[in-house]
């Protein structure tokens, strides 16, 4: 299996697999919408004979802080016959490394309490922030890539604004 960049030609299987994985297609039209709209975007896909998963990573704002360079992680998918294999794990750790190279401060997601810690994300409440969703404060996360760069910020991050669409 290799992770790569996805490319303009990956589209049609990246909503198949975002489709299958959520099992709806909400979460493949916001994937359109923010490579049409996000910039900075990284955008990776797992290939192994076929694409069999995809993340996203996309620009976020936090009010009164516009210097900070904040990335949120959302969607991801694998197939549900290939997950729990470690493709999810090579996705995220791919897409934060490519966070770290291009300098991003800190990287957001609201997600299972129980999976992504072990990435190194810990509820944004230790960071004194929170999500603009009313989610419980164990599943939406950050991991501070900037050494400080999140700690003592009051308010709630944003989302891209194809989120709230």
């Amino acid at each position: 299996m290799i992770v790569r960049e996805a490319q303009d030609q990956d589209s049609a299987a990246i909503r198949q697999v975002v489709t299958a994985a959520f099992e709806q297609e909400e979460e493949a039209d916001l994937i359109d919408a923010l490579h049409a709209q996000a910039d900075p975007l990284i955008s990776l896909v797992a290939e192994d004979n076929e694409i069999v998963g995809h993340i996203l990573f996309t620009p976020m704002t936090f009010p009164g802080h516009e210097e900070l360079k904040l990335m949120g992680l959302a969607p991801m998918a694998v197939v549900p016959g290939r997950q729990k294999q470690g493709i999810g794990g090579a996705l995220i750790a791919a897409g934060l490394e490519r966070c770290r190279a291009m300098n991003m401060d800190g990287v957001v997601v609201l997600g299972h309490p129980e999976y992504y810690p072990r990435f190194g994300f810990e509820p944004s409440v230790n960071f004194g922030f929170r999500s603009v969703y009313d989610v419980p404060d164990n599943v939406f996360m950050a991991q501070e890539l900037t050494e400080g760069a999140l700690q003592g910020l009051n308010g709630k991050i944003k989302y891209h604004p194809a989120f709230g669409e």
